[in-house]
C-alpha cells in the first residue's frame, strides 16, 4: 500500500507540479538568448533608440514658442476670415428674405389700395343714389310748395 501510495504521489507530481518543466524552459530560453545570439537584439534596441533620439533632435524645432505663436497667428486668421464668410451669407440671406418681405408687402400694398378703389366707387354710387334721391325728394317738396303757393 505504501509503495501504491508513494507511485500515485509521484504520478501526482509528475501530472499536476509543472515547475520542473518549467524552469528547464527558462533556462534554454535564457541561454538561446544570451548566449547563442550575443546580445544581438539589445544592440539593435540600442541603435534604434540612437537613430530614435536623433531624429527628435533634426525634427523638432529648438523654437517651438515661436512656431506655436505662428500657428496661434494663423489659426486666428483662419478664424477671422471664416467669422468674416459667416456675416457675409448671414447679410445675403437677410437681403433675400428684406426683398422677399419687400415683394410682399408691395403686393399687399397694391391690394389694398384696390380694396379702398372698390370701397370708394360703392361709397361713390351710394352717395351718388342718395343725392339723386335726395334732390328728387327736394324737387318734389318745391313741386309741391310751388303748387300750394299762391304766387
Amino acid at each position: 500500500m505504501d509503495k501504491i501510495a508513494k507511485d500515485v504521489g509521484d504520478i501526482q507530481s509528475r501530472l499536476l507540479d509543472h515547475r520542473p518543466v518549467i524552469n528547464a524552459e527558462i533556462r534554454y530560453f535564457v541561454r538561446e538568448f544570451e548566449e547563442k545570439r550575443g546580445h544581438r537584439e539589445s544592440r539593435l534596441l540600442e541603435n534604434l533608440n540612437k537613430i530614435v533620439t536623433e531624429t527628435n533632435e533634426q525634427m523638432l524645432p529648438t523654437d517651438l514658442e515661436g512656431m506655436l505663436s505662428n500657428v496661434f497667428t494663423r489659426l486666428d486668421a483662419a478664424n477671422h476670415m471664416a467669422e468674416r464668410v459667416q456675416q457675409r451669407e448671414l447679410e445675403a440671406q437677410q437681403s433675400t428674405q428684406l426683398q422677399g418681405s419687400m415683394e410682399r408687402l408691395k403686393e399687399e400694398w397694391a391690394e389694398f389700395l384696390k380694396e379702398q378703389q372698390r370701397l370708394k366707387e360703392e361709397v361713390d354710387e351710394e352717395h351718388a343714389k342718395a343725392v339723386g334721391q335726395l334732390s328728387t325728394t327736394y324737387n318734389e317738396k318745391k313741386n309741391d310748395l310751388t303748387k300750394f303757393s299762391p304766387l
